[in-house]
């Protein structure tokens, strides 16, 4: 399924906005469309429950775009908001490697820091997104 078009005036994102249930003002369907129409990000912010959430719910649904949220808050490091990597996976797979007796150590550890045991949190999962919002690899 490929993404659907973007707005093509602030009238259409307000619309597209009205579609998902989404009433906004034009400075906000302003701020949207250029954000859209230059391909660039938009940073929200604001007090809990204004509705900065379900303008990228929205905006992914009707755009038919992968939505990728982080919750910022204080204290956020850096393996919560990019990556990090399975310990236990890699853990059982240092282990049956030793009970095997075939512990080649340049192999392993390729091995167990290889994608399989990447864990891709918010900020890596958008950064590898294609077109549209989808994984690209």
């Amino acid at each position: 399924m490929s993404a659907r078009l973007l707005p093509a005036s602030i009238e259409a994102t307000q619309a597209l906005l009205g579609a998902g249930g989404y009433v906004s003002d034009r400075a906000l369907a302003t701020v949207l469309f250029l954000s859209l129409r230059l391909n660039r990000p938009l940073f929200l912010e604001g007090e809990a429950g204004v509705g900065k959430t379900e303008i990228a719910k929205v905006l992914a649904e009707q755009l038919d775009r992968q939505l990728i949220r982080l919750q910022c808050y204080e204290g956020l490091d850096v393996a919560s908001a990019v990556y990090e990597w399975n310990y236990a996976a890699q853990m059982v797979e240092i282990r049956a490697a030793e009970a095997a007796g075939s512990v080649d150590r340049e192999r392993l550890v390729d091995d167990v820091f290889s994608e399989r045991f990447l864990i891709r949190r918010p900020l890596l999962q958008a950064l590898e997104a294609g077109p549209g919002g989808r994984r690209c690899c």
